[in-house]
């Protein structure tokens, strides 16, 4: 999975200017802010961004595997779950955590510091995360029915947004073999928004009997960059997943894809300062406090 296609279904957008210094955020009884680490572990943000920069000089995939599972961040095991990579990572920053501030910097906020960091890894803007979250005792597989879904229309995925208080901007701002030759009953069976000589690539590397774990970019031609290449892919019928065309295709949503592209006649958004803000808020739904929270040892694994 590419770097950038994390942003399309992957929850953004609130009321953090980036040159703010500190951000406060009320979560359930418990104050979050900037900097939250800053007497009980001060070199807590940087253990992070180098422990992301070791594993990414290994394995730069492992930047959009980070970015997806704050994403899900919910039980490993589930179905939409499935598929998630970076346990290793984040598990490494948290034996490293230990070493140096024991049951004190929670999984919950080394994710999202993580994410963070990989997004400015792939060439991204980076933006203050505010920290201070405990991690949750319970993790359920029923959470994730919540997740937008690859078949999901664009109707659902907003309604999907909008029960956490998510708009319709931060899921554009966010956020397939079927598609190739089984879509439709008539004609060539594949989905008409594809741009044809695009389809005729993808068909190529993806046979119609081929190889069905084989992994497709699904940000083409900028796989290793975090830009917004995307929405010009789908403005040119090259987006991947079914969910993807379709915020092209749809009116409510095609509009904030054109501000992102600069269209002339509409109000302009910067891609990667709307993304920074759409991840703190992203990052504050749900959050647990000392109240119903804890610290895991182990990131990767419940209490």
């Amino acid at each position: 999975m590419s770097s950038s296609r994390m942003l399309l279904m992957y929850f953004l957008q609130l009321l953090v200017g980036l040159a703010t210094t500190l951000v406060m955020v009320q979560g359930q009884g418990q104050l979050m802010r900037v900097g939250f680490y800053s007497r009980t572990c001060p070199a807590a943000e940087s253990i992070v961004k180098q422990t992301i920069q070791t594993h990414f000089n290994s394995n730069p995939s492992v930047a959009p595997g980070l970015l997806r599972m704050h994403f899900h961040d919910c039980f490993k095991t589930a179905g939409p779950n499935l598929g998630l990579r970076g346990w290793e990572v984040i598990d490494d920053a948290k034996t490293k955590l230990e070493a140096a501030c024991p049951g004190v910097v929670s999984c919950a906020d080394i994710l999202a510091l993580a994410a963070r960091d990989s997004v400015v890894l792939t060439k991204g803007f980076t933006w203050n995360v505010p920290t201070g979250r405990k991690d949750g005792r319970v993790s359920l597989a029923t959470e994730t029915s919540n997740l937008p879904g690859f078949r999901d229309s664009i109707d659902v995925q907003k309604a999907k947004f909008q029960e956490l208080g998510l708009n319709t901007q931060d899921l554009v701002t966010l956020f397939f073999r079927y598609r190739l030759y089984n879509f439709t009953t008539t004609g060539n069976g594949a989905d008409e928004t594809i741009n044809p000589l695009f389809l005729a690539q993808l068909r190529s590397i993806c046979p119609e009997n081929g190889d069905t774990a084989r992994r497709v970019d699904l940000d083409t031609g900028s796989a290793s960059r975090f830009d917004a290449t995307f929405f010009t892919n789908l403005k040119n019928g090259r987006g991947i997943l079914e969910s993807d065309q379709k915020l092209w295709t749809d009116a409510t949503t095609k509009s904030f894809v054109q501000r992102f592209l600069g269209v002339r006649g509409l109000q302009a958004l910067n891609f990667n300062v709307e993304f920074g803000k759409s991840m703190v808020k992203m990052s504050n739904i749900g959050v647990k406090s000392a109240a119903n929270g804890e610290i895991r040892r182990i990131c990767s694994a419940v209490n």
